[in-house]
């Protein structure tokens, strides 16, 4: 297949040279990352971008607020901040994002997204100008998850002309952040270097009264090297690098719903010393040519590391962490000293683990008419290599009078001691024609995967292989795809398609008893009608999404015991509507006003059933039996955004509402159960709705001056987000936040 594909690209290539004249640098794609751009009315899928203009009306630096202004994405909050995002498109499993193609400026950015996909390391969202997203048939073009979509999110890029930017703010919690970024064109030599950082004492509360916040920053560069205008075969090459770091004091541990009730904000003695310690370093080299006219190829190489260190307590007084959340009365010297109200032994598990990926991909488009039908042809390769090494450490600290003491250092790699890798190509051919008002889009999407599994063992901390076991699996996989968008009128547009999405599934066993993953697949449908005149902008999506071998995971972040197995569920039904609408309540035929009053209204609703009935071993859908159309946990059935915005040349104001329907945390077919006091913890399947309410304002001094503010929660409503991924978890409570934005 690697074969088939290299030489249809040079067909492609050659076949068309002679027959187009060439391009000018001026229409060399300066921003060739984006995958929807402007151009979202245009795509046989369903596709939304969300501008630099709207990411600064929110003024939020956490994703998952931003997010929840389109349909089909469901969030689980964790940390308040979105340092961490849990999200899932159209219904896939939400934790870690572990089932979605994340992507920076197109490349992946997941830390192992084949090899141990849990993105626990996130692009920092302060620094981004844009996101887009992508769902349908489209799709197949960004894998290898390719059955909910991929989410794009685009840094700042180098502008046009010489400007500066400053970002200054200051809130609750002592949140803080600082961003600077500068950039110009110089002849042939264009740049841009940018700054980040964002911080919090955080807050939840400590007995100590300790930090639980979190310090991160990015520095990010970007340098081109153009060709000069006239020249015959214009071409651009991009030097981009990032290096993040974190300190986090975050923690895996929540609350019992007894000591939520007391105090949602509260945490535990034995959380004192966990902590997060991530980096992360990218580095990437993009050429950009246009050969002749019509053609762009776009060629990028990229590497990218990260460490993860998040140092934990693991078990207490003996016991599980999830045995004493569920019954603290029984495990009651456990619980005490949890609290820190007893002493006791507390083992702690630095979790530390290296991630390394590196690949080169290329597209090339070639865009001609004949006639009245315009052609599109995209053709794309990617070899990808990546690798996780998880060599996590136990040691053993005593609560003394409320205080951890370290008290026996444990050997390196004495609680996880293995690594992970993969080897994938990839590979899509599309073709897209255009007739008067009828779009078709047809593609095919090969991915090849060799997943290796090192597992060395806890007692070989050498790793001399004495008691290594290993396994290999490999994948290969076609995916077709078709859709198309139809102009009924110059207002009204219906598109749809059908396309087979694909998950990888995992690493291969090395226990005989465990049976193999299977790779999870699945085919997808979807119809849309999309309306738009200067008042109103509404689209309305229906999609199902018929699985073959679902695969759940088995991750302590999602209530498993941290195996990291995969395994199948067989069958399942993911269907839903997405509706997303917007009015204008001031807009004038007769003449253009300077004042606008838009309302949005962005639902989504999920229907999501196992259609098999099987035992299940444990991890995120737990353990024992699950019975044909029990409902999928962790797919909520109702989610609802409501935007009231109030637009002049100098002002702008949002009041955004977000409403979280009751969300499963088990598979059931019965009513949901909420905690409660009179609830048994073992007996609640679910977490009550909640509606949270956001405010966003920016007053435009001058041309170079704006100040803005932020109110996160704005009626300090309380409630549980998650009870994962140990026990319950508060939402951010009400944060004001005041800054500038400076403009040169």
């Amino acid at each position: 297949m690697k074969k088939l594909l290299t030489a249809l690209l040079l067909v492609a290539l050659n076949g068309i040279a002679q027959e187009v004249e060439k391009d000018s640098i001026k229409n060399i794609s300066l921003h060739p990352v984006t995958i929807i751009g402007d151009k979202g009315k245009m795509i046989t899928g369903s596709g939304q971008y969300l501008s630099t203009a709207k990411i600064e009306q929110l003024n939020q630096p956490n994703i998952n607020s931003v997010l929840r202004v389109i349909p089909g994405i469901n969030i689980r909050d964790e940390e308040g901040f979105g340092l961490r995002p849990n999200i899932g498109l159209r219904g896939t499993a939400v934790n870690r994002s572990a089932k979605i193609t994340l992507m920076e400026d197109g490349i992946l950015i997941a830390p192992a997204p084949y090899a141990d996909p849990s993105a626990y390391y996130f692009p920092t969202f302060a620094r981004m100008q844009g996101v887009e997203v992508l769902k349908g048939s489209s799709q197949i073009k960004y894998g290898p998850y390719t059955i909910g979509g991929a989410i794009n999110l685009l840094s700042t890029a180098i502008p046009d002309s010489f400007k500066a930017y400053a970002q200054l703010s200051y809130g609750s919690f002592a949140t803080n952040q600082q961003r600077f970024w500068i950039g110009d064109v110089k002849n042939n030599f264009d740049y841009v270097f940018e700054v980040n950082r964002l911080a919090s004492n955080g807050f939840k509360e400590l007995p100590t009264n300790a930090n639980t916040g979190f310090d991160r920053q990015d520095f990010m560069g970007k340098l081109r090297w153009h060709t000069s205008e006239n020249a015959k075969t214009p071409q651009a090459i991009t030097l981009k690098f990032v290096n993040t770091t974190e300190d986090s004091n975050e923690t895996y541990l929540g609350l019992t719903y007894q000591d939520y009730k007391n105090n949602p904000y509260r945490r535990y003695a034995a959380t004192e010393k966990d902590r997060l310690d991530l980096k992360h370093q990218h580095l990437s080299i993009n050429h950009t040519i246009l050969p002749f006219k019509g053609l762009n190829i776009n060629t990028t190489v990229y590497y990218t590391t990260v460490y993860r260190d998040w140092a934990r307590a693991n078990t207490i007084g003996g016991q599980s962490i999830n045995n004493i959340l569920s019954n603290p009365t029984t495990y009651q010297t456990a619980y005490q000293i949890m609290t820190g109200a007893a002493n006791g032994t507390i083992d702690y598990q630095s979790a530390a683990r290296t991630y390394q990926a590196k690949g080169a991909q290329t597209n090339a488009i070639y865009r001609f008419k004949t006639n009245e039908i315009s052609h599109k042809i995209n053709i794309g390769l990617r070899y990808h290599t990546d690798e996780a090494d998880r060599f996590a450490t136990r040691s053993v600290y005593t609560m003394t009078n409320r205080t951890m003491i370290l008290t026996s250092v444990g050997v390196k790699g004495n609680q996880e001691n293995q690594i992970r890798k993969a080897e994938a190509l990839a590979g899509f051919i599309s073709y897209d024609f255009q007739y008067k008002k009828l779009k078709i889009s047809s593609g095919i999407r090969y991915e090849k995967i060799n997943l290796d599994f090192e597992n060395f063992g806890t007692n070989d901390t050498e790793r001399l292989g004495t008691a290594l076991k290993t396994a290999t699996n490999d994948i290969a996989i076609i995916l077709p795809g078709i859709g198309f968008n139809y102009e009924i009128n110059s207002k009204m547009t219906i598109f749809g398609g059908i396309h087979k999405g694909f998950s990888p599934p995992g690493m291969p066993s090395t226990n005989a008893v465990t049976t193999q993953a299977k790779p999870e697949k699945s085919i997808n449908y979807e119809i849309a009608y999309r309306y738009q005149n200067s008042k109103v902008n509404a689209q309305i999506v229906g999609f199902f999404n018929d699985y073959t071998n679902i695969l759940g995971s088995d991750n302590v972040s999602g209530g498993g015991a941290g195996t990291g197995d995969m395994f199948n569920a067989g069958n399942a039904i993911i269907k839903g509507v997405e509706l997303n609408i917007t009015y204008d309540f001031l807009y004038n035929n007769e003449k253009e006003s300077s004042v606008k009053l838009p309302i949005s209204l962005i639902y989504t609703y999920n229907d999501a059933k196992f259609k098999d009935t099987f035992i299940n071993g444990g991890g995120d859908w737990g353990t024992g039996l699950i019975n044909s159309n029990d409902r999928i946990p962790f797919v909520t059935p109702h989610l609802l955004t409501t935007i009231m915005a109030y637009e002049t040349k100098k002002f702008n104001m949002s009041i955004i509402g977000k409403f979280t329907g009751q969300t499963r945390t088990k598979p059931a077919q019965d009513d949901v159960v909420v905690p409660t006091e009179t609830v048994d913890y073992n007996q609640v399947n679910g977490i009550d709705k909640f509606l949270i309410f956001d405010f966003s304002a920016n007053y435009k001094i001058n041309q170079s001056v704006t100040l803005f503010s932020t109110v996160n929660n704005l009626f300090n409503n309380k409630a549980i987000v998650a009870n994962l991924p140990q026990g319950y978890r508060p939402n951010i409570p009400q944060s004001v936040n005041f800054g500038i934005k400076l403009t040169f």
